[in-house]
Order: C-alpha cells, then sequence, then structure tokens
C-alpha cells in the first residue's frame, strides 16, 4: 500500500533509527571519581596550610599593633607600658590587652641583650619619653622562615624585618 505522503519516508527525520548511546562509560566515571578522591584528600592539607598562614600573619599584625600602642599608652598617659611576652602560658600583649600564641607559632625573644629561654617570659618597658628598654621578638612559621619585630631602646620604634632560614 502507497503512503499518500511518498515524500515523508524519505526524509531524513522520518525514518526511525536506533537512538544514538547516551551516558558516560565506565572508564569515564572511574577517572572522574579518581580525579574527585584525589582533590578530596589534598583538601584538608590545603586547609591546614591556609590555616597555619593566617594565624601566623595574624600574630604578626596584632604584636605589631600592641608593641605600637604600648608604646603610645605609654607616651599619652605619662606611665611606662610593659609588653610581655610569656611562653609558659602562651600570651603576649600588655595589661588588659593580652592575646594567645597560636600553637603553629613558635616565638622567641631578646631583651636587654639577653635572649630568654623556652617556657619563660620577657618585657619590653615602653617609657613616657618614648623610648623604651628595647630587644626584639622573632615570630616564626613551622618551616623556620619568619619575622622580627625590633623596639629600638632610644626612640621606642617599632621595625619589622623578614627573617629567612
Amino acid at each position: 500500500m502507497p503512503t499518500a505522503l511518498p515524500w515523508l519516508s524519505r526524509h531524513p527525520r522520518a525514518t526511525k533509527r536506533p537512538a544514538a548511546h547516551q551516558g558516560f562509560t565506565l572508564i569515564e566515571l572511574m577517572v572522574v571519581f579518581a580525579i574527585m578522591a584525589l582533590v578530596v584528600a589534598m583538601a584538608p592539607v590545603a586547609y591546614d596550610r591556609l590555616k597555619d598562614g593566617v594565624q601566623y600573619r595574624d600574630t604578626v599584625r596584632t604584636m605589631i599593633s600592641q608593641l605600637r600602642s604600648a608604646r603610645y599608652i605609654a607616651v599619652s598617659q605619662g606611665e611606662p607600658v610593659r609588653f610581655t611576652v610569656d611562653l609558659q602560658t602562651r600570651h603576649y600583649g600588655f595589661t588588659g590587652s593580652e592575646k594567645d600564641i597560636p600553637e603553629t607559632v613558635d616565638l622567641r625573644a631578646t631583651v636587654a641583650d639577653r635572649e630568654f629561654v623556652p617556657n619563660s617570659s620577657a618585657s619590653i618597658v615602653f617609657l613616657a619619653s618614648g623610648g623604651s628598654t628595647g630587644g626584639s621578638v622573632e615570630i616564626l612559621r613551622k618551616n623556620g622562615a619568619g619575622t622580627r619585630l625590633r623596639v629600638d631602646w632610644l626612640s621606642g620604634r617599632v621595625t619589622q624585618e623578614p627573617l629567612f632560614q
């Protein structure tokens, strides 16, 4: 029986062909899962490094700010202000403005020409005249690199310099 529309059977879209294979092969899925597993395995390491870096930078910024604030308060109030680094309790700062030292950061200090030993404390006193007892605090990362904060004994000025080890 002839069709009523002979041109319809010759049209390419009118013919029924089997559908092309749609989806992913097993190998493609395994490659994607392997890449995802690698990314998930690396995420905690990257997060820890990021967290350590943030804590280090925060400690450097906060300590510089604390040292400069102690000098400003000493000059403006006309009384000495003591900035203390206590490694036993892992705190630093001056009275009423103490901060914690993160576990990922190590500190060393030299005050009044002596380097203090671990688990002790050291202080830099800022005087009403603007000077100080002087010293330096080294803030170190786990890899040994870090920053040295110097306090000039004559002017009480706080400066920062990188440490490379």
